[in-house]
């Protein structure tokens, strides 16, 4: 990585980190807390779903920049950074149905399963921190 590689990362990873702290500050504790149209589902949902796409957006362009190749869908950009060795299987396959869950939030807002989004608020920042580390120290 250049040093411009590296300053843009630590750019990335700030962004991904402030939108994690959003979601959990706004995230119910129980699943059946948060519903659907409230400040706080708005609120989760719309940090959770930039977060996700900081992420995604530094999977294809490591792709690129890695020559494995531009993926056809987000979801391959993971699955190119795991066979490549950047990332492990379990986790490409968490981040996989995290760029599901931004298609999702991009494409059918209306028909969202609040107790998934919870779930996903949940556990899902961890992977996207995780995954910056990845870069970080693999990249």
């Amino acid at each position: 990585m250049t040093a411009d590689d590296h300053a843009l990362l630590a750019e990335k990873a700030a962004v991904v980190e402030r939108h994690s702290v959003r979601v959990a500050e706004k995230l119910p504790t129980r699943p059946g807390d948060l519903l659907p149209s409230s400040d706080a589902s708005d609120a989760v949902i719309l940090h959770l779903w930039q977060a996700t796409q900081v992420v995604i957006d530094l999977a294809v362009s490591t792709c690129v920049r890695r020559k494995l190749g531009t993926p056809s869908t987000y979801a391959d950009a993971f699955r190119s950074l795991a066979t490549a060795g950047l990332l492990d299987g379990e986790m490409a396959d968490r981040l996989t149905k995290a760029a599901g869950f931004r298609n999702l939030v991009a494409h059918a807002y209306q028909s969202l399963d609040m107790a998934r989004i919870h779930r996903a608020a949940c556990e899902g920042p961890a992977d996207l921190r995780a995954f910056v580390a990845a870069l970080r120290d693999g990249g």
